[in-house]
């Protein structure tokens, strides 16, 4: 059988593990069969060496555009830590439509998103990328539907996965999708790495709330909340801290700080919520009681909406050893 040919492409500050990470779960895969299924080539958008974001440099196998004529099986976009502001010659977009298009499939890892969306090949697909530019990817290609919890995506010959580490979990979906279950898991565990990773990346999502914003009235209402989660936030408690009336608080809170007064809380509430998880035993009553939750249930039900997983299950990922539920 003829080998599937596997690119990636990468941009000068690429992510290391970006390129590293896909190829090397291919090369499991080569192993595990016994065989050279795949052959795996970097591609370069210049002749030399590609440094990457880390100070390494990577040799390229094949230079786009210049190699246009150059056919796969598979083409990935790698991503790079300021993927979603480069510019990027219209000669390589142009041959990037060109290669996704005699693809069997195409796709990218973290940011990479970006150059297919540069290059129309993300309009009317489900589409994820790092959980960090996500929302600059909507903004900027409002035809694709982004999916920001989503670890890896397929839609069609598309194929999408979240921040960094995600780059393995998709290459070895493709490996499943193309060479089945029982080699995957196999690749999985030589690579020690979950066959399937529980949960989505809004877990490991960091942006919680940002600094205090608005007026300083608000601000002072944003910092108690902050300070006391468990206590009553209602918008009419809120609106007496700053001298407001409910309505008026209620409309300018949002005008000013982008969210809800109860959207805000709630968020709060969550960050307060992981910082227990991660960091102490508390029991989860307690900790819905500690954090402004009427109950347990109700605790659950907004986790899991906000962060993709279970409390017990965030716990059990992120927590220090001995902390429990």
């Amino acid at each position: 059988m003829t080998s599937r040919t596997v690119a990636l492409l990468a941009l000068p500050d690429v992510q290391l593990l970006d390129v590293a990470g896909p190829l090397d779960v291919f090369a499991e895969a080569n192993i595990q069969c016994g065989r050279e299924v795949y052959a795996l080539a970097v591609v370069g958008s210049a002749p030399g060496p590609i440094t990457t974001s880390s100070g390494r440099r990577l040799l390229p196998d094949l230079i786009a555009p210049t190699e246009a004529s150059s056919s796969f099986d598979t083409l990935l976009v790698a991503g790079a830590p300021r993927m979603h502001e480069a510019a990027v010659a219209p000669e390589l977009l142009a041959w990037l439509r060109d290669a996704a298009g005699r693809c069997r499939r195409y796709g990218s890892v973290c940011s990479g998103a970006f150059l297919l969306g540069q290059a129309g090949l993300l309009d009317g697909r489900r589409v994820t990328t790092h959980w960090a530019v996500a929302e600059r990817l909507a903004a900027r290609f409002p035809a694709a539907r982004v999916e920001v919890d989503a670890i890896c995506l397929f839609d069609g010959p598309l194929r999408t996965a979240a921040g960094v580490t995600a780059g393995l979990d998709l290459a070895l979906a493709l490996v499943e999708e193309d060479l089945g279950a029982e080699i995957a898991r196999r690749v999985a565990a030589q690579l020690v790495m979950f066959f399937k990773r529980g949960g989505g990346q809004m877990q490991f999502s960091r942006r919680g709330v940002s600094a205090s914003s608005g007026r300083s009235a608000l601000q002072e209402a944003q910092r108690w909340v902050a300070a006391h989660p468990a206590e009553d936030h209602g918008v009419e408690r809120l609106a007496s801290r700053t001298g407001m009336s409910p309505r008026h608080f209620a409309r300018v809170f949002r005008a000013e700080t982008g969210m809800t007064p109860a959207a805000y809380v709630e968020t709060v509430r969550i960050e307060a919520v992981r910082r227990l998880l991660e960091t102490g035993d508390v029991a989860l009553k307690q900790v819905a009681g500690a954090c402004g939750f009427r109950d347990v249930d109700t605790l659950r039900r907004a986790f899991m909406r906000r962060v993709g997983t279970t409390p017990a299950e965030y716990r059990r990922l992120h927590a220090a050893p001995g902390s429990r539920l």
